[in-house]
């Protein structure tokens, strides 16, 4: 056992759940919250436009969500493995799934970005742009789809990181590439007269940077796994390993992409001020459900390298506290949001119809927030420990199996109300499906705690008991 590997096992299994959680959480939610705050800033700038470019940026989202989905499913897959590994004191092993996931996402965003640049104009009329959103869409998108290969790098290294308990070091990167953004769209875009375009510049310029800065944590030794390309795998069966871990991150990526375009749809008989309406609630629930994602990569980390080292009776503590923060975090947060929806629509969009079709979108989208702590701690618990099959499925409920169809079912008998409506209910299901799979996890498991190779070795290295 190295020095690295002490301090990491000392860090995630010797160190008080109630303390440790948090202080992994903090930096996550920070780095979650400036990536939001950036896409609002976004929004906020792009609505100086008009209604119809406004609308842009939330049929945009469904591009960013397909980047990130394969980015995510590269990156949980290998961060999970890394970190079960890691438990059982195999670096070896870590280095190669490290390697692994990298360059395949190097390679494969390429490829995707390339060919969503060749079918640009189709791609954002399947996504919902109407004839007046199409040119401020595809204008967008071109940016976005060029910084596609930063942002799938990205979000591999900066999971791997968190997965390692490094998470300070991830929020630097992700941090600084938001700020940037944030300065460099009211300068590009009115300052230099870009417009839309520069808002798309701007953050493909911060996403490169972004890369840039979480690449060179891994090059300079500030990682305890390393990037080489001699360390890609010749096994194809540890690619399929790092697929099969992260497919629920996919899926779940993948739904809210086929769901914003579904959304972008169903409002679409509704105006543009309606697509407008629902993407600037929808950036903004995502801005609140930061804190939660945060919160819960806090605690994947934490229960994957414990159900490794088989401390059962840690993943159990780690599992509890972080509902338990993440209910009263997103409570709260509710509770605020929906004291007075109609202003805060309004800092985006000026446009009465606009405010008026999201002020009760965001009631709901409030509403929702308080049954979202236990299904996102559910779902992060069975993709740390390697339950895909459980994990891929809870993922499929919140923006597919229940999102999708209410989508198409409530505004039948609702109409606008029912697309305004539908997240929350679909939030609501998603729970209650949630509770008997995480009953019947902690009913598996071995009530008590195990030593393993890990153990050992620490005890060897510092004459304590672990």
């Amino acid at each position: 056992m190295k020095e690295k590997e002490r301090l990491q096992y000392e860090k995630l299994v010797l160190t008080p759940v109630g303390k440790l959680i948090p202080a992994l959480a903090v930096p996550t939610v920070i780095s979650m919250m400036v990536t939001m705050i950036y896409n609002l800033v976004d929004a906020y700038f792009v609505g100086r436009l008009g209604t119809s470019a406004s609308a842009a940026i939330g049929i945009v989202l469904g591009v960013q969500s397909i980047i990130q989905a394969f980015g995510f499913m590269l990156g949980h897959g290998a961060g999970s493995l890394i970190s079960v590994h890691l438990g059982r004191a195999d670096r070896k092993t870590a280095d190669r799934l490290l390697s692994t996931s990298f360059f395949t996402a190097a390679g494969f965003s390429l490829v995707l970005s390339v060919f969503c640049l060749f079918f640009l104009g189709p791609l954002m009329r399947l996504l919902g742009s109407t004839d007046t959103i199409l040119p401020y869409s595809s204008n967008y998108a071109t940016y976005i789809l060029i910084s596609g290969p930063a942002l799938m790098c990205s979000c591999v290294l900066n999971n791997v990181m968190r997965y390692e308990g490094k998470a300070i070091l991830a929020m630097a990167g992700l941090v600084a590439g938001g700020v940037l953004n944030m300065i460099g769209d009211p300068i590009l875009m009115f300052g230099l007269g870009l417009g839309i375009d520069g808002a798309g510049l701007s953050t493909a310029v911060s996403q490169y940077i972004s890369f840039g800065i979480l690449l060179y944590m891994f090059l300079s030794g500030r990682t305890i796994t390393r990037i080489s390309i001699r360390n890609y795998t010749r096994d194809i069966r540890e690619l399929f390993r790092i697929l099969r871990v992260g497919f629920p991150s996919l899926i779940r990526q993948m739904l809210n992409s086929i769901a914003t375009m579904t959304l972008n749809n169903c409002a679409m008989p509704y105006g543009d001020a309606a697509i407008a309406a629902m993407s600037i609630v929808g950036r903004i629930s995502m801005f609140i459900g930061s804190a939660m994602i945060g919160i819960g990569q806090g605690f994947q980390p934490v229960c994957a390298f414990n159900y490794g080292a088989k401390k059962y009776s840690r993943v159990r503590e780690a599992f509890s506290f972080t509902f338990r923060l993440g209910a009263v975090i997103l409570g709260t947060l509710g509770i605020l949001g929906m004291i007075a929806p109609a202003p805060v629509v309004h800092i985006f969009r000026d446009d009465p119809r606009v405010v008026e079709i999201g002020a009760v979108a965001l009631r709901f989208q409030c509403v929702a927030v308080f049954f979202q702590a236990f299904s996102v701690t559910a779902n992060m618990m069975f993709q740390s420990v390697g339950r895909s099959r459980e994990a891929s499925f809870l993922a499929t409920l919140r923006s597919g199996l229940f999102y999708v169809p209410l989508l198409l079912i409530l505004p039948r008998f609702a109409g606008l109300l029912g697309i305004q409506s539908a997240q929350m209910w679909s939030d609501m299901l998603t729970t209650a499906v949630c509770i008997p799979f995480v009953v019947s996890f902690f009913k598996e498991i071995p009530k008590e705690d195990q030593v393993v190779q890990i153990d050992l070795e620490y005890q060897k290295l510092t004459g304590r008991r672990a």
